[in-house]
């Protein structure tokens, strides 16, 4: 298996990375939003999804 960031060889200690350098390279993409994970459009929400919701309690 080889590193996703540079491609070298994995070391056991930083599965599936070569190293802390790489596996924190792999977390600053996940927490820029360099990555994301797709997904489907959210549908418009209807009026009718809002009756009822502004009468107090």
């Amino acid at each position: 298996m080889s590193c996703p960031i540079c491609e070298r060889a994995t070391d056991p200690q930083y599965r599936p990375f070569c190293s802390k350098r790489c596996a924190d390279v792999d977390l600053a993409k996940w927490l820029t939003g360099s990555y994301a994970i797709p997904a489907a459009p959210e549908e418009q929400a209807d009026d009718e999804d809002f009756q009822g919701l502004e009468k107090p309690h």
